[in-house]
């Protein structure tokens, strides 16, 4: 199992860390200022909801354990019977998934998006004049295209592009039965073999987040109960998703990369500007603060210096202690730059990593036969923190994680959701298919319980025990330790150590904001 045992591993950690605090040294790579930014977390995008990231995932696939799946979903919130005008990608947006495979945190490879309108009859407000049967269905009066081309970058600076697909067809929004009686017949039609063994997809699905969002009234309403309900529960998403095979994306011998979305929309003057990005799950909303949100979005991994102390300081613990009693663990947090920005050595650290916000993929690790959905830190591996799959139940393993679980502080923290409100696929695009407009949010399901308070072994769940995982190995504690509690650091050890993994990265060339 990967540790710090070694006083080398934890100097590299210290390293890591504490160049991330040196920002000043970083002034010249401020951020360009957007005009809008990305995920309902940050103030500007709530507004503009086609260029709003919600949640990425990465994960080797595990029908075909040779390919790795990249996932981005996007305009949150969708009620399935949001007519008469559903919901579309933006035609004036660039959707990228990135992938940066040297650890340097630059972009090597960007998969992007494009969409196009069609509409064949303006003189109708339908969607749909009749019951549709395919994608090329004359009467599916609105429908989009995108285009998707590979961007290949050394430096930062782009080397190639290529165009691998070029007019494909969408998946329509679930507009209902009426309309649309076999969906999924729909949905396969949208799948799309670009060559070379890569296969994309672009369309509407299911919300794949799960989580309990009344976090956000005095983190579950101040008294533990606010718990166990799905928010996102009966909501659907548009996705951009691929399936490469990870020949493509590694390099050398490093299987590790590092994954995120971005969108750029173009403005008045021609030119395309980052609006949006995201790699990791609840960074933006519960890590950054709500004056830098729009900043983050705006900015690359490459800049992320400026936000160092955000990870090593963090906020969500000391308010867990101020309303619940719960002390908060010492910082600096070195377990969570290792979580959030540099990988776990021996997990998923790329060699000679540059600290940033990336979702950090480990490709050589085969999926579990039975996943875990407290991934690491139940000892399933192929799970978040390395990479991200649609079964992880990230909001538990990050709040054990922010109370010090990684440091083996045991504790069952969670939100009481714990499995998707609908069911995953088998194969590639591996979403849930789209809620129908059809149906009507909140009305109970066959079979469903009625709503209350959620009991386990006769204990009512609470905000402190609604993480605790029912098939965990062991039960003592993580199963990957990271940095040591008492770990001899303090400001010191970072300003003694910190820079050097910075220093020893050249600077990307003046192409790097190219996008």
């Amino acid at each position: 199992m990967p540790t710090l045992q070694t006083p080398r591993a934890r100097v590299a950690a210290l390293a890591a860390a504490g160049g991330l605090l040196l920002a000043g040294g970083f002034a010249g790579l401020a951020p360009r200022p957007g005009t809008a930014s990305s995920h309902r977390e940050a103030p500007l995008v709530s507004g503009q909801p086609q260029y709003d990231n919600t949640d990425v995932y990465a994960f080797v696939s595990p029908d075909k354990p040779d390919t790795t799946t990249l996932i981005a979903n996007f305009i949150p919130f969708q009620d399935p019977a949001g007519g008469p005008n559903f919901f579309k990608f933006a035609r004036d947006a660039r959707y990228d998934l990135n992938v940066d495979n040297d650890g340097d945190s630059l972009p090597d490879l960007t998969y992007r998006f494009q969409f196009h309108d069609r509409l064949k009859n303006g003189n109708t407000f339908l969607y749909n004049t009749g019951p549709v049967t395919s994608l090329d269905d004359p009467d599916l009066n609105f429908t989009q295209t995108y285009d998707l081309t590979v961007v290949r970058r050394v430096d930062g600076n782009v080397r190639g592009v290529h165009k691998i697909v070029d007019g494909a067809p969408v998946a329509p929004s679930n507009v209902g039965r009426a309309s649309m009686p076999d969906y999924a017949k729909l949905r396969a039609q949208a799948v799309e073999a670009a060559g070379d063994g890569v296969t994309a997809f672009a369309g509407q699905a299911d919300d794949s987040f799960f989580l309990d969002l009344r976090v956000f009234d005095l983190l579950y309403g101040a008294n533990l109960k606010e718990v166990g309900n799905d928010t996102l529960s009966g909501y659907n998403v548009n996705t951009i998703a691929l399936q490469v095979p990870t020949r493509h994306l590694v390099k050398g011998r490093d299987p590790v990369i590092g994954v995120n979305s971005t969108v750029s929309r173009l403005t008045a003057s021609g030119e395309y500007a980052q609006v949006s990005r995201l790699g990791s799950p609840l960074v933006n909303e519960v890590v950054v603060p709500r004056g830098r949100k729009d900043a983050f979005n705006a900015s690359t991994p490459w800049q992320d210096a400026q936000f160092a102390g955000f990870v090593t300081d963090p906020e969500l613990p000391k308010l867990i202690e101020k309303i619940y009693k719960i002390p908060a663990p010492p910082g600096p947090r070195q377990d969570l730059v290792q979580a959030f920005l540099t990988g776990v050595p021996g997990l998923n650290q790329p060699v000679n990593v540059r600290p940033a916000e990336l979702l950090r993929l480990n490709t050589s690790i085969r999926p579990a036969a039975k996943p875990d959905r407290l991934g690491v830190l139940a000892g399933d591996k192929a799970g978040f923190p390395n990479g991200r799959r649609l079964t992880d139940d990230v909001v538990d393993i990050e709040l054990q994680a922010v109370e010090g679980e990684l440091l083996g502080t045991k504790n069952d923290l969670g939100d009481a959701v714990n499995a998707n409100d609908a069911g995953f696929g088998g194969t590639f695009p591996y979403v849930a298919q789209p809620h129908s407009g059809s149906d009507v949010r909140g009305a109970a399901k066959p079979g469903a319980k009625a709503a209350g308070a959620a009991k386990k072994d006769g204990e009512t769940v609470n905000l402190l025990n609604a993480g605790a995982t029912e098939d965990a190995p062991g039960g003592d504690g993580p199963t990957i330790p990271l940095v040591p509690t008492a770990a001899a650091a303090g400001a010191a050890a970072f300003l003694l150590t910190g820079g050097l993994l910075w220093r020893r990265r050249r600077r990307p060339a003046t192409g790097r904001h190219e996008n």
